[in-house]
């Protein structure tokens, strides 16, 4: 006999369910939107851009970063960073002080001049690693100064602290 009334009345049937979804979707807590963005933002792999003028130096970068799951990109001089730097956002700027036309550290000086990248770790390396290059490397914006030729754990090692703390 239900079924006979609800033959006869089947919107009062539709308005019940409506009415009981209604209940049941006001019950539901809010989903916070914020705890979906940190997940998203912790499985994005961290993006790197290399600044180094010699290829084979920089190729052996990336092959190695990527290993590490890392998202990589790669300059080989100031105008091709700048490039970058206007196509993509990068979690950190690995470059080599030894660059032609504008050094690593006037490109260093000039990239943490840019508010959007104030706060992204730059490490400089160096072949040349005196206490007053050291000097000019903290000086000009970088947040490490790595020597060349430099151990891979170690820049591994610097790597993930400075990308942690940027977090």
């Amino acid at each position: 006999m239900p079924i006979l009334s609800y033959m006869k009345n089947p919107t009062s049937m539709r308005a019940q369910i409506e009415a009981l979804k209604r209940q049941k979707l006001t019950a539901e807590p809010v989903v916070d939107l914020s705890e979906y963005r940190k997940l998203q933002e912790e499985s994005r792999p961290h993006h790197i851009l290399i600044v180094e003028d010699d290829e084979i130096m920089r190729n052996a970068l990336k092959r190695m970063l990527e290993a590490e799951q890392y998202q990589v990109d790669m300059a080989q001089d100031g105008l091709e960073l700048s490039k970058l730097l206007e196509s993509a956002p990068f979690d950190l700027i690995l470059m080599d002080v030894r660059l032609p036309w504008v050094d690593g550290y006037e490109l260093c000086k000039l990239v943490k001049q840019q508010t959007l990248f104030r706060a992204v770790p730059l490490i400089l390396t160096s072949g040349h690693t005196s206490p007053r290059e050291i000097d000019m490397a903290f000086q000009a914006g970088a947040a490490a100064f790595l020597p060349k030729p430099f151990d891979v754990q170690e820049l591994l090692s610097l790597l993930h602290t400075h990308l942690s703390a940027a977090k």
